[in-house]
């Protein structure tokens, strides 16, 4: 196997123009869920609903999100990753403009649906545009490119709160309609063409069948495990992503999902990282949020500005992950981060245990988001790496999939053993307890991100692709 080249230091205006088009995908997706997000309470006053129901229009969102993913893959090696781009701009810029006209609650929730149907795609193909440009400096690329993405959950409540206050709330989704247009402009102009890369490859039904509805199956069950319903969802899930599971590996190339990939021990290795990581992430936004509430006596005004530290720790990393992927490795600085990660969760069973301090909250937040947003581009980059260049799309749906289920599985985890812990208590002194142990248990999802991210290649200069 030929030792692979070092990337060079400069990239080309080539690669700075096709990730800053695949950026707008990203950048849209998560101000659109962003906005919406914390407009539901308006929404469901403004057409007359319950919040039960109107919440549907980010439930259903997500669902068919995860309904499309497994597709990601077939629809690019079958049309190619720039003609899908352009469709999924089209008909993502095309449903806002339906939701901004619908006429109740439940002709939103189904605009929503199909906005789903093509936003869920959105983000994965930038991704994997990105690591077709950007090759083994994708964490430079990304790290700085992320950035605007980062801003979205900052900027989204400002916007809705001026929507809500100056216009309709039908501006929600009509504000897409300027930034789809112009993204459908520099898409066309800038995306080179890739037909010629398109594999056409058949559908594999069977796993389409199994894969997309267990998925969604498995995320709405996680969400509502303590209901009867929740936990039938759940299991239904779990026996759907096992049958197709048994069904790829008998299937192998021609599978929806090429399980192949994940025999590769940095392909594998990478996609665990990201399970745990995401999943650590996830976890999270649901403790800590719930422990200032519930054990510090914090309004949610107080909770949203006291958790500003952590995402203020991630912009401060992520455009700096060039430099730290090129000067310490990609082992040294995921694994670093994710023992950063650990060592400020520590921070949060003391927060239990000794009562509320703004001044251990703050650093500790902080902290933890750079830990955090250390962890993921390295351990992606190192995948991206290992795999051939035709086989990128399999790869990004893959990789999308585990990311996609460490969230909801994590948090589920911590939910579940955190209602355990007060459950078992009994008295005020209980509620602290259960946190601390809670926030045990988060530490030790990031600690069991360390171990993994640490078996990752020292260097990407030690990562090959077949065929290298």
């Amino acid at each position: 196997m030929a030792e692979p080249m070092a990337a060079p230091d400069r990239l080309s205006p080539e690669v700075w123009k096709i990730s800053g088009v695949a950026l707008f995908g990203s950048l849209l997706s998560q101000l659109d869920a962003t906005i919406v997000n914390v407009s539901l309470t308006s929404l469901a006053a403004d057409l007359r609903s319950t919040l039960t129901v109107i919440q549907w229009v980010t439930s259903g969102y997500l669902l068919a999100l995860t309904l499309v993913l497994p597709l990601s893959g077939w629809l690019v090696d079958r049309i190619g990753a720039k003609a899908l781009y352009l469709w999924c701009f089209s008909a993502f810029t095309l449903s806002s403009a339906l939701c901004g006209f619908a006429w109740s609650a439940e002709s939103l929730i189904a605009f929503r649906l199909l906005q789903g149907l093509s936003g869920g795609l959105l983000a994965p193909m930038a991704q994997m545009m990105i690591a077709r440009a950007a090759g083994r400096q994708m964490a430079r690329v990304v790290g700085i490119m992320a950035l605007p993405v980062l801003l979205a959950p900052v900027l989204g409540p400002i916007i809705a709160g001026a929507i809500l206050q100056y216009a309709s709330w039908r501006w929600l989704f009509l504000v897409n309609l300027p930034v789809g247009g112009l993204a459908l402009v520099l898409a066309a102009l800038l995306l080179p063409a890739d037909r010629d890369e398109a594999a056409r490859r058949k559908l594999d039904w069977v796993g389409l069948m199994l894969l997309s509805p267990g998925l969604a199956l498995f995320l709405y069950g996680s969400d509502k495990i303590g209901e009867t319903v929740g936990r039938v969802c759940l299991a239904l899930g779990v026996a759907m992503m096992a049958a197709f599971l048994w069904t790829a590996r008998r299937k192998g190339g021609e599978a929806l999902v090429d399980l192949r990939l994940f025999r590769g021990k940095v392909f594998s290795t990478a996609a665990v990282t990201q399970f745990l990581s995401n999943g650590g992430m996830f976890a999270g936004q649901m403790l800590i949020p719930a422990f200032l509430i519930a054990a510090c006596g914090r309004t949610p005004g107080e909770m949203g500005w006291m958790l500003a530290p952590q995402g203020i720790g991630m912009m401060v990393v992520y455009p700096l992950m060039g430099r730290l992927t090129k000067s310490f490795g990609i082992r040294l600085t995921s694994a670093g981060g994710a023992l950063l990660a650990f060592l400020a969760t520590l921070a949060f069973p003391y927060l239990a245990r000794e009562g509320f301090s703004l001044g251990v909250l703050v650093p500790a937040l902080f902290l933890r988001g750079m830990g955090m947003s250390a962890v993921g581009l390295p351990s992606m980059t190192a995948a991206y790496a290992s795999v051939e260049r035709r086989r990128l799309p399999m790869a990004t749906t893959s990789i999308n999939i585990v990311q996609r289920l460490g969230g909801p599985t994590m948090t589920t985890l911590a939910a579940t053993f955190l209602a355990w812990r007060l459950a078992a208590g009994a008295g005020g002194v209980a509620v602290p307890v259960a946190y601390a142990a809670a926030f045990f248990l988060l530490a030790a999802l990031h600690l069991g991100t360390f171990v993994v991210a640490a078996r990752l290649p020292r260097r990407l200069n030690d990562v090959a692709a077949p065929g290298e």
